[in-house]
């Protein structure tokens, strides 16, 4: 019963045995990057809503998000914010003319992120002004939390 120990018990081609590794062992390296690279990917999108609302909820499926496009943000007490920066009353329209159109020649996507506590008209005012700027491609922002019931009137 030979097990085919030849050499004296000596490691092929890692020097002598008691000499330290000389090679680096990336595979903690790698899994830590990969660990590191889903947290980022799992939180860039919530790090796009600086503003904090609390949006009403919907069954509707998630729409994919466009490079080219603006945030527009109403809480409850009004306040518009054109994507983290607050705007005084009057001073949407001014803001959205500022607005360069994108490469296409065409205004970008607006996405619109309002509080669901807020009157609706106040929402209409701010679609309004987006619309006379020129900005037709809107984007309402909801939660997903299918709170919503058809047919509950809500």
């Amino acid at each position: 019963m030979a097990m085919g120990l030849s050499g004296g018990g000596r490691r092929r081609g890692r020097g002598r045995a008691g000499a330290p590794m000389s090679e680096i062992n990336v595979t903690p390296l790698v899994d830590v990057m990969l660990v590191l690279l889903i947290i980022f990917m799992v939180t860039a999108p919530l790090l796009k809503a600086a503003v904090p609302v609390e949006l009403p909820d919907s069954r509707a499926k998630a729409m994919a998000e466009e490079a080219n496009q603006v945030t527009i943000t109403i809480q409850t007490d009004g306040t518009v914010y054109l994507e983290e920066d607050a705007l005084a009353p009057g001073e949407l329209a001014d803001r959205l003319a500022a607005i360069p159109d994108g490469p296409d020649g065409k205004k970008p996507l607006v996405t619109l992120r309002a509080d669901k506590a807020l009157d609706y008209g106040r929402v209409m005012d701010v679609m309004g002004e987006l619309n006379r700027a020129g900005f037709n491609a809107i984007s309402l922002v909801t939660g997903t939390g299918g709170g919503v019931s058809p047919g509950s009137g809500q």
